[in-house]
């Protein structure tokens, strides 16, 4: 028997195991190592519209299976992200296994998810995310603005609904949400930071995904400003990449190559945390961003930020970090490259509240209270 044994067990169950999803599982199970144990069930991170509608009865078949060959213990709780059909396998799970009780956690929400024509949004997957938050205890969100948006589009889309009087389950919901910020392991950022440089023109970082919900053209647009005025800059171009982005910053490396200190995604985190050390300061332009763990491991390296004062971004930082439109782009560029990199104890205050190591014992309330 091992020693751990004796811990309670949670079930994960996790239909796209990849990315930010991967992420806070790996830190979650670190943090609570001496608290609880956890197996995980999890699919490959594609497709994830085919997971969202059939990942449900699938993992629901690998649990019977595996239980029936006595390979599987009862779970104290059952956690999934919000890429599950909770209230679909909450029907198919074992008949001894109905009482367990189920907990999810928003990383997003499909209400606010951006699309990039709104008349194609399928409400399919917003329903689900709403029946998911009906089915579970405790439902977690990584923000204030994911709930908000959460509770903001579930009423909307039910007030609609004719004949059906549903709005009372909303405030269920919301009076039994929480809100957990996902954990970020600042010691390993803190462990390969760089020196910080003394000369040289300010480096600029774009650390997100490649993709049409974080606006690249935008970004694009304000970096060939800058260098149409002569502004002196360098230019970090991480994340990764996507079709469309990759076309947008495909035109920047082939245009402005004298100005690009480093162009693609880094898998090794390591390495990728010491190219954060080498920037100044990091730029978001998203339209989308239900947390922002790229912005924070960025300015734990030492960069400011500089963020637009919407989604997630005003309850991370205070209003000095944040553009009010995005007409003010490139003159928040040029006075924040002008500002500089933070100062380390800025860098720390600001980041601190977010590690893994603080925010234990929240997680372990939520789970096992």
């Amino acid at each position: 028997m091992s020693p751990d044994s004796d811990l309670p067990l949670i079930l994960v169950l996790e239909p796209y195991f990849g990315g930010s999803h991967r992420r806070f599982l790996n830190g979650l199970q670190r943090v609570l190592a001496r608290d609880c144990r956890f197996e995980l069930l999890t699919l490959p991170a594609r497709g994830w519209k085919w997971r969202m509608r059939l990942a449900a009865p699938l993992l629901a078949e690998v649990i019977a299976r595996r239980l029936a060959a006595g390979e599987l213990a009862k779970p104290v709780r059952i956690l999934c992200s919000s890429l599950l059909d909770l209230a679909t396998l909450k029907a198919l799970l074992p008949a001894a296994w109905q009482g367990v009780p189920l907990t999810v956690y928003f990383h997003e929400n499909q209400f606010a998810y951006p699309v990039r024509v709104e008349d194609y949004r399928d409400l399919h997957f917003a329903l689900t995310n709403y029946t998911t938050a009906l089915a579970a205890q405790r439902p977690a969100f990584n923000s204030a603005y994911n709930l908000t948006t959460f509770l903001a589009g579930c009423r909307e889309v039910l007030v609609k609904a004719p004949d059906m009087p549903l709005l009372d389950s909303v405030e269920r919901i919301a009076k039994h949400s929480v809100i957990l910020p996902p954990g970020l392991d600042l010691a390993a950022i803190d462990a390969v930071a760089p020196p910080p440089r003394t000369s040289g023109p300010p480096v600029i970082l774009w650390n997100h995904r490649w993709e049409h919900d974080k606006q690249p053209e935008l970004f694009a647009a304000a970096i060939r400003r800058l260098a149409a005025d002569n502004f002196p800059f360098r230019l970090i171009i991480a994340g990764q990449e996507f079709v469309r982005g990759g076309e947008v910053f495909a035109r920047i490396r082939q245009d402005l190559p004298e100005h690009l200190l480093h162009f693609g995604f880094v898998a090794d985190r390591a390495a990728y945390y010491r190219l954060l050390g080498q920037a100044d300061l990091v730029v978001s332009t998203a339209a989308h961003e239900f947390f922002g763990l790229a912005v924070l491991e960025a300015v734990r390296a030492g960069c400011r930020p500089l963020l637009p004062a919407r989604l997630a971004y005003p309850e991370l930082f205070p209003p000095p970090y944040l553009y009010a439109d995005d007409g003010e782009l490139v003159p928040a560029l040029k006075a924040a490259c002008r500002a500089g990199r933070l100062a380390r104890e800025q860098a720390v205050k600001l980041t601190a509240p977010y590690d893994w190591s603080t925010l234990a014992p929240r997680y372990c309330q939520w789970l096992l209270a």
